[in-house]
């Protein structure tokens, strides 16, 4: 199981397939030495921001899967607080380490947006982990991508629309593919509804790594006195 057919009419932009508008899919965009090299950046940085396990608002139940962040903003989970993107660890209170630069090269390359994100969440499957159909909306800049990168086991992704009860395709993400959700998929419900285990040998003790880069706030008109960003 590999990509879904490219919709006619719908040029693929930079090598990519375009899966649905705004979709693109960039299969192998990392070889195994760039792979390598950004699970050691993503090693790095967990060491600095440990994985921990977030809870869903209200009723408090543990999600599947463990995530960290990095970035100068990183998503957070938890029973009274919501859904939500704050500067520090929940845990450990400590601000979140840098970008992975590997991982924002990829976002200069791909995401056609004039400025660098500022959240890159960091979700760590095993075997038996998931992600129901959801829609990344917590954020306030919808002209920015979310840039999904996949390191690891390989797993059976699917996207639909934008309501939940949308008819969904199913694609197989390996390590190193990449997915730009932009444009009219902006707000796309997407979900992971496999691992397959063992399919990789990148990370000690297998799994699978999913990082996605995140434009959270609107950036300053020119003019208004803002810091120029880089």
């Amino acid at each position: 199981m590999r990509q879904q057919s490219e919709l006619p009419g719908i040029a693929p932009a930079r090598g990519g397939h375009c899966l649905a508008p705004g979709l693109t899919f960039y299969q192998g965009h990392f070889d195994d030495a760039a792979q390598r090299a950004l699970a050691d950046e993503i090693a790095e940085a967990v060491l600095q921001a440990p994985w921990y396990v977030p809870r869903m608002p209200r009723s408090g139940r543990a999600f599947s899967v463990k995530m960290t962040n990095c970035g100068s903003l990183g998503w957070v989970s938890d029973r009274d607080g919501g859904y939500r993107y704050q500067a520090v660890h929940p845990v450990t209170g400590a601000a979140w380490p840098s970008i992975p630069h590997l991982a924002l090269n990829a976002w200069r390359a791909l995401s056609s947006y004039p400025h660098p994100p500022e959240a890159c969440l960091l979700n760590f499957y095993d075997s038996h982990a998931r992600m129901g159909l959801h829609q990344d909306r917590d954020e306030l800049e919808f002209a920015a991508p979310v840039v999904s990168i996949s390191l690891g086991d390989s797993c059976c992704f699917r996207y639909g629309g934008l309501l939940r009860s949308d008819p969904a395709k199913k694609l197989e993400l390996c390590s190193g593919d990449i997915l730009v959700m932009g444009g009219a998929a902006r707000l796309m419900f997407h979900g992971v509804d496999k691992i397959f285990a063992a399919s990789s040998g990148l990370l000690p003790g297998g799994g699978r790594i999913n990082l996605t880069l995140r434009r959270v706030t609107r950036p300053r008109p020119a003019g208004t006195g803002a810091a120029r960003e880089s």
